[in-house]
């Protein structure tokens, strides 16, 4: 049995002191990994920079992204700068990949949102070209998004054979290609075509057990640590306004933790001993005081520990 792990999104601070002193109350409390998503709008900082203070700030802490958007940069560029992070933070980084979704954000930027299907094959074959630029040598690859010719990169990442993957959805193909490519798999909540917000026909404890069940049929099952975010901790909030996050019909699932400390440890529990989801990410900061009572609790714990 698989040990716990939890991660905390953190957005942003007043300064950098603020920041790295976030990230070590972080890494006092038990948490496992720093995340920081990537938008273009809202109030958060921009990925690389955050991370590396982080990064600097502490000693065990993992850092990682939830998620970059494979849109907003060549994988060549992503692939030097993963691997740049990882060597200064000592072999700490986890890499989180999506397609990029939100079309506010794209609309904004004047970027063109291209339909659900050719956003996932771009992804496909970013994870290829940045996997094949961590191997050292040269890369060659043609594409029909992208095409390098003879690219090899300096520094290589410190983690063998790479860094961690982390890729993030709900959807049955984005989960085929996790299952294909990722080391981890965040389990969340599908997203409209049109990018306008989470599907709400994909939420629940139905749709949450279709998707770990799609997983288990993949011949890379043993492989994949299984986490999902949590959205509410605790009592249940109204949604933040600057969030495109949805978590009305996400009850009994583990996206949803409601009731005391004890309630939430043993609901945690209960998805890793029956389910073998053990990677759990607070989406929200507001939770932090709820929560970490029972990641100090959790992360204690041997991975066969008492229960009770």
């Amino acid at each position: 049995m698989r040990r716990f792990r939890f991660g905390a999104v953190l957005r942003g601070a007043r300064s950098g002191k603020e920041w790295a002193e976030r990230a070590r109350r972080l890494e006092a409390s038990g948490f496992d990994v720093l995340l920081v998503p990537d938008h273009l709008v809202g109030p958060r900082f921009a990925p690389v920079a955050a991370l590396t203070a982080a990064a600097c700030a502490t000693t065990r802490l993992r850092v990682g992204t939830l998620v970059f958007a494979n849109d907003f940069r060549h994988p060549a560029v992503l692939a030097k700068e993963a691997a740049t992070l990882d060597l200064l933070s000592g072999g700490r980084l986890e890499l989180g990949l999506g397609t990029g979704w939100m079309a506010d954000e794209y609309d904004r930027a004047g970027l063109r949102l291209d339909p659900p299907g050719v956003r996932l094959d771009r992804l496909r074959e970013a994870l290829e070209v940045i996997k094949g630029l961590w191997d050292g040598g040269p890369l060659t690859y043609e594409g029909a998004h992208y095409r390098l010719a003879g690219l090899a990169q300096e520094p290589r990442p410190v983690q063998r054979p790479r860094p961690p993957i982390l890729l993030g959805g709900g959807g049955p193909r984005m989960l085929a290609l996790a299952a294909e490519h990722a080391d981890i798999v965040n389990l969340g909540t599908r997203v409209k075509a049109d990018g306008t917000g989470p599907d709400p026909r994909d939420a629940g404890p139905e749709a949450f057990l279709a998707k770990l069940a799609l997983l288990r049929r993949s011949p890379r099952h043993h492989l994949l640590e299984i986490g999902t975010s949590v959205m509410q901790v605790g009592e249940r909030k109204p949604e933040e306004s600057w969030s495109a996050a949805d978590s009305s019909g996400l009850g009994d699932t583990p996206q949803v933790l409601l009731g005391t400390r004890r309630d939430i440890a043993d609901q945690l529990r209960h998805w890793r001993d029956a389910h073998g989801v053990t990677y759990f990410v607070l989406h929200h900061e507001r939770d932090l005081a709820a929560f970490t009572p029972v990641v100090e609790e959790l992360a204690a714990l041997p991975d066969d520990g008492p229960h009770g």
